[in-house]
């Protein structure tokens, strides 16, 4: 019988937890859309930290790359599979979006796609996160003038070129456009972008 109680009152407090999750997820963002974009040779960890933190959160997370069902490697050499093709992405079915460093935003930024549907979200004040590299996408979607930002140190000179104001700081956010800068910033990059998400 104690094995029966204890197995119930488990389950009910398993249902409940899982009740919580559904509803709302574990920091209210289950109704959140999220973008994370991904191309060849993204740095691992600015890709899956902020995937795996936001589902964890309740978002549904999106990876969003120039082809669906294409995998795409990190520099590392681990997979990822674009679940959705940017060409189909608009900007009114999403709620943020997210830009992984490595060598990925230099192919990104190539693709009209990924620089219009960046454009489109930061005019309608939607959070734009990119750290690293990623904000290589920002210079060529044209949304930096007169924004604070940072970088990876060594694209301080686009930042600048493109109108930015470059800080060395952790994390920098500016209106819409969430900013970092190496994968040690990534729990304050994150934690911005939920916090903008909510």
């Amino acid at each position: 019988p104690g094995e029966r109680l204890l197995r119930r009152d488990f389950g009910h407090a398993r249902l409940t937890v899982q009740q919580r999750f559904a509803e709302r997820g574990p920091m209210g963002l289950a109704d959140r859309r999220v973008a994370v974009f991904v191309e060849q040779q993204y740095e691992d960890l600015e890709l899956w930290y902020p995937v795996l933190r936001l589902r964890e959160a309740g978002c549904e997370v999106l990876i969003v790359g120039p082809e669906a069902g294409v995998t795409y490697l990190s520099k590392h050499g681990y997979p990822a599979r674009a679940e959705r093709a940017i060409g189909e992405m608009q900007v009114d079915h999403l709620d943020a979006i997210v830009i992984p460093g490595g060598f990925s935003p230099d192919h990104m930024r190539r693709n009209p796609a990924f620089r219009e549907l960046v454009r489109k979200a930061v005019h309608e004040n939607k959070p734009v996160a990119a750290i690293c590299h990623g904000p290589w996408i920002l210079c060529s979607a044209r949304v930096l003038k007169g924004r604070k930002a940072t970088s990876f140190f060594s694209i301080r000179d686009d930042m600048e070129n493109a109108g930015a104001e470059w800080v060395d700081e952790e994390v920098v956010v500016d209106g819409p456009i969430i900013t970092s800068r190496t994968p040690k910033d990534l729990i304050p990059f994150v934690q911005a972008l939920m916090r903008a998400l909510k």
